[in-house]
């Protein structure tokens, strides 16, 4: 069967979308110039909405027992102690948000996971491919790869650039990357082995006389390899000798020593957005379509959501026609402010550590993305008469629930997997059915019924969702609400099209 999308590029934002296409049996390819799986911990946060993306796919249990919780930092002037701080303050989990604090793990471990969560659904990475070159028109893709030097034709009804900030795909179309590269700012980084550290802490080594300059390192879990940062002061050195220098000025503690020089690059401040995601039938994603500065831990989990978005809009569409293009469109109404304003949030914080603030190290609520919403899509529907807080575009909150047996679960195991969910509040809300939307009736406990998710004693349902009886809220594929109050033949035509 040929395949219906080619995505190219094979980083956690082609990945998580060859997930989202292979789960819903989308023919799919995913291609990658690079002969081998890239190396290095680089993107290593993982925030709380992305665990959520991350449960929904499949993976999430094996990206918890590798990853860890965030270390707290603990700062020297040459020998002397200057104090502890944590990067973010721990939350407790609440009924609404499973997964509140963010997990750290390196990239290239969280890559791993999710090719072999490809090869699982039946897909795999295609390395040592290149794309070299495509045209469209109204009915598909036409892309030449090449690999081994042999050259290829593959024709596709769609093509996803998910080929990083150098992006052939957005380059080859000649969409503007708007922004600035600050080549006044260079930083080394990447992983680095040291003996006689607790690897249960992080670390800021100082410059005895001014604690602004100095050198991070990260505890990477699985391991011995701690991640680091430092600002490149001579450009000239090469950058493990660059590294080992860093250390030797900044590290002044007795018995600490530079093992080993895992993996190191040079990085330069690049904040740019794509000036649109669409063109036709090709598509960006991830960091092909925004560049953010390592602050903040952004950039990964914007792409991971990028493609969480995308891919159940590109199955409806690749499967029912053009009846579903409406959707395509909506991707970028829905990610592009997305992006804007989290590049806005990657540069504050940057510019904290340009400044030397002491606040450099925390990060606040904003960068956990739960607060991510569409409320302006063109796709969401709000009910006229809908009195509570759920707006459409929301993030459907998680909370305790019992099936229809009474077994303890969670709304989000209700909405695990590629369908989307209608929650009827009340034995009155509206109930049309269609295939790929699994509905359950709310109600309130004590009170039963089939496919019923019924409220338990604390009703955290009515708490998180804010509803009336006679409500119905339909959750779309990547657990934002698609409609609230009212739900009918017309709003399941743009989310479930008949197949």
């Amino acid at each position: 069967m040929n395949p219906s999308v080619l995505v190219v590029g094979a980083g956690p934002t082609g990945l998580v979308l060859g997930i989202e296409l292979a789960r819903r049996s989308v023919p799919v390819r995913v291609v990658d110039r690079a002969v081998e799986p890239a190396i290095g911990s680089r993107g290593d946060g993982l925030q709380p909405r992305t665990l959520e993306v991350f449960d929904d796919i499949g993976v999430l249990d094996a990206v918890l027992d590798a990853g860890g919780p965030g270390a707290a930092m603990r700062a020297y002037a040459g020998e002397r102690f200057l104090g502890e701080r944590r990067m973010y303050e721990w939350r407790a989990t609440t009924p609404d948000v499973p997964h509140p604090n963010g997990c750290v793990l390196g990239q290239d471990r969280t890559e791993a996971i999710l090719r072999a969560r490809l090869t699982e659904l039946g897909g795999r990475v295609e390395l040592g491919t290149a794309l070299d070159g495509f045209t469209q028109d109204e009915a598909g893709v036409t892309a030449t790869l090449v690999a081994d030097g042999e050259r290829e034709t593959v024709r596709v009804d769609v093509l996803v650039g998910a080929d990083g900030g150098a992006s052939t795909v957005r380059r080859t179309l000649g969409i503007p990357f708007e922004g600035r590269t600050d080549e006044t700012l260079r930083v080394l980084a990447g992983d680095v082995r040291v003996a006689g550290l607790d690897h249960d802490s992080g670390y800021w080594f100082a410059d005895e006389h001014d604690v602004r300059r100095g050198m991070a390192l990260s505890p990477l879990p699985g391991g011995d390899l701690f991640q680091f940062g430092t600002p490149l002061e001579n450009g000239a050195a090469e950058p493990e000798e660059a590294v080992r220098a860093a250390f030797a000025e900044f590290c002044r503690l007795p018995d600490v020593e530079l093992r080993e020089v895992a993996w190191s690059t040079v990085w330069r401040p690049n904040v740019r957005l794509a000036r649109r995601y669409r063109d036709g039938r090709v598509f960006l994603a991830g960091d092909a379509a925004h560049a953010h500065p390592p602050t903040g831990g952004q950039g990964l989990n914007t792409g991971v959501q990028d493609a969480y978005n995308l891919g159940w809009k590109l199955a409806a569409a690749v499967t029912a026609g053009p009846g579903a293009d409406a959707l395509l469109d909506s991707y970028e109404a829905e990610r592009r402010p997305v992006a804007e304003r989290v590049l806005g949030l990657s540069e504050a914080l940057l510019q904290r550590h340009v400044d030397g603030r002491p606040d450099a190290h925390e990060r606040g609520e904003e960068t956990r993305q739960l607060d991510i919403g569409y409320r302006e899509s063109p796709v969401v529907h709000d009910g006229r008469a809908h009195p509570g807080r759920l707006r459409a575009g929301d993030r459907a909150p998680d909370a305790p629930v019992l099936d229809a047996a009474g077994r303890a679960v969670r709304l989000f195991d209700l909405f695990r997997g590629p369908h989307a969910t209608l929650l009827a509040f009340g034995d009155t809300a509206p109930v049309p059915t269609r295939d790929g939307v699994r509905m359950h009736t709310v109600l309130p406990a004590g009170r039963t019924a089939t496919g019923a998710a019924v409220v338990d004693a604390d009703g955290h349902v009515a708490a998180a969702y804010d509803v009336r009886d006679g409500t119905a809220v339909l959750v779309r594929p990547d657990g934002y609400v698609g409609a609230v109050g009212e739900v009918d033949e017309k709003i399941l035509d743009m989310y479930c099209p008949e197949l």
